[in-house]
Parts: structure tokens; C-alpha cells; sequence
């Protein structure tokens, strides 16, 4: 399953970065063999601050978010910023006691993961539940600012997946059933076809959820997510930001980068990017820009203090 709750709905497949489909099976026989070891004492609990190379991402990352989420911190020795959010995570981490852990990922020592996420800019950080990665937040947030992500984040793991860390990073017993919410089996339809990555069949399933019951909240945010998904599947990502960088004035050039950098979790640069859009354009351009911006705005969700910053700043270029 995909979460579909937390302020940030554009979740990304993480196969694309290494094989996460085994992840789950693979953390389950890592639990027992930990167990098998430890004796009727267990196993040590695991560091809950790890940094991770190329070498020991598949572990660390991919295999271990089956049991906890999985916070991802790309930094650098010459990153300003990162030096303020990094000890504030690492803190966090500890406070927390389990409930996520917190990998450091030095891009300048591991490029090749860095390009594999996407990442231009840092700090940049993420997170990997179940083998799946959820855009976070970039740039030095503050700590009231960082708590509410990882709330998010912890709930999203508990009640989608029923990954619950605990001290030292421990999940829920091996066999014990994840909690689950009962759920509208036409909604249920629809999920299950974005997780199977039907786009066009999850597309026309949230819409017919949507024509019986207009107001289900969760039906149009898993309509915006799967519209995104389908807009961007399929686009060469070299080819579309050459496109964009060589004609800002091109609009629909403009909205496909812009869905490539939402679904990369660039989450302001894609509004940042419409913004202009919109500021540099007139008549129907300004208005196709502006929709594609409020389209955006939906996969995010209104709450999320980015949508907020953007919507001022189209404010101020519109009016």
C-alpha cells in the first residue's frame, strides 16, 4: 500500500532507486535470524543513527523500512544548512527512541545514490516505508517544523502499513496482524489499482467513487496523486528539463518539469516554477499555468505550510 495521508501524496516508487519488492520478505528473515542469534535475550537494539553508502543502502534502508520508517538526510562537510538540521534530527532521532530512524547519506561520497534520488539541492530529506520513498521536505526546517513531518511520517507507517517502530527500531512482532480501518470497497478498488500501477484504471476508479460521493476527501486526493502519476509516466526527465530550461516562455514544457519536480519531492521548486509560469504569461497560458499550479496544490494538501507560501506568492503575481 501507498500512504496517503501525509501532507506530501506524491509517493514514489522506490524501485527505481533499488529492488524494494523483496524488501518486507527480506526484513522478516533478517528479524529471525537477529532473533535465532540473540537467544531468549534477543538481539541488541540497532543504532538509530546510521550513516549509509551505496555499499550498505540496501540494508540499512530498503530491508530495514519494513520494520521502521526510515528518515533519509542528504548532506555534505561544506553544507552550511545541513550542519544546523543534521544535529537537530540526530537529536530527534534519539527523543524519539525508535519510532524512526535517521540514516545520513553524504552525497559528495555517494553520488550515485544522490542522482538516483533525484537530489539538487541539499539538505534534502526523505523517507522509505515498506520500500516506498516519501518526499519530505528540503532546505533547514526548524524543529517545530521538522516534529510535524515526523508526526506525519509516524502515523502515515502505523496506520497504512502497521509499522510501528519501537525502542532501538523494533516493528511489530513477526506475524502480528497490521491494524486496519475499514474501508469503502469501491475506495478500496481504487487504491488497489494505484497500487498496482493501473494509473488509467485508478484514475477512472476515483472519479466514479467521486460522482456517488463528491465530498470524500480521500477519493480526491488519490485522483490528484494518480493524475500526476499518469501525467509523468512514460516523459524522459532529460528531455522535458531541457525543454523547460531552454524556453521558460514554452507553458506546457513548464507543466510537464513541474510534475517531474513534484514527483522527485522538489516540492518547491515545482511551485516555484508555475509561479513564474504564471507571472510571465497572459490570457489562456496564464490560466493553464494557474490550474496546473491549484492541481499541484491538491496532490500536496491544502495543510502543508508549502501550499500555503505558494498559494501568497501566486496571490502576488496575479493580482
Amino acid at each position: 500500500m501507498q500512504p496517503r495521508n501525509m501532507s506530501m501524496r506524491g509517493v514514489v516508487d522506490l524501485a527505481a532507486v533499488k529492488a524494494a519488492g523483496d524488501a518486507a520478505q527480506k526484513a522478516e528473515q533478517a528479524r529471525a535470524e537477529r532473533a535465532r542469534q540473540g537467544g531468549a535475550g534477543g538481539a541488541p537494539p540497532a543504532a538509530l543513527v546510521v550513516d549509509v553508502t551505496e555499499e550498505t543502502f540496501e540494508a540499512e534502508v530498503v530491508q530495514r523500512s519494513a520494520e521502521v520508517p526510515v528518515v533519509v538526510d542528504f548532506w555534505a562537510e561544506w553544507c552550511g544548512p545541513c550542519k544546523q538540521l543534521s544535529p537537530l534530527l540526530e537529536r530527534l532521532a534519539d527523543e524519539y527512541a525508535g519510532r524512526f530512524v535517521l540514516v545520513k547519506i553524504d552525497v559528495d561520497a555517494n553520488q550515485l545514490l544522490a542522482g538516483q534520488f533525484g537530489i539538487q539541492s541539499i539538505p534534502s530529506v526523505m523517507a522509505v516505508v515498506a520500500g516506498q520513498l516519501v518526499p519530505l521536505f528540503q532546505g533547514a526546517v526548524n524543529e517545530a517544523q521538522a516534529r510535524q513531518y515526523l508526526d506525519q511520517l509516524i502515523l502515515v507507517a502505523e496506520q497504512r502499513f502497521g509499522i510501528v517502530g519501537g525502542a532501538g527500531g523494533a516493528a511489530r512482532e513477526p506475524g502480528a496482524a497490521a491494524p486496519a480501518a475499514p474501508e469503502d470497497p469501491t475506495l478500496a478498488a481504487a487504491h488497489d489499482a494505484l497500487d498496482r500501477g493501473d494509473l488509467g484504471g485508478a484514475v477512472q476508479a476515483y472519479r466514479n467513487v467521486l460522482s456517488d460521493q463528491p465530498g470524500n476527501e480521500e477519493a480526491r486526493l488519490g485522483l490528484a496523486q494518480a493524475e500526476l502519476l499518469q501525467r509523468v509516466q512514460g516523459k524522459d526527465p532529460q528531455a522535458v528539463r531541457a525543454a523547460a530550461a531552454a524556453d521558460p516562455a514554452d507553458v506546457p514544457a513548464q507543466l510537464d518539469a513541474a510534475d517531474l519536480d513534484l514527483v522527485g519531492g522538489h516540492v518547491e521548486d515545482a511551485f516555484g516554477r508555475l509561479v513564474s509560469t504564471v507571472g510571465r504569461t497572459a490570457g489562456e497560458d496564464r490560466d493553464r499555468a494557474r490550474l496546473h499550479l491549484l492541481a499541484l496544490f491538491e496532490v500536496i494538501g491544502a495543510e502543508d505550510p508549502r501550499v500555503a507560501k505558494a498559494r501568497t506568492a501566486l496571490a502576488r503575481v496575479l493580482f
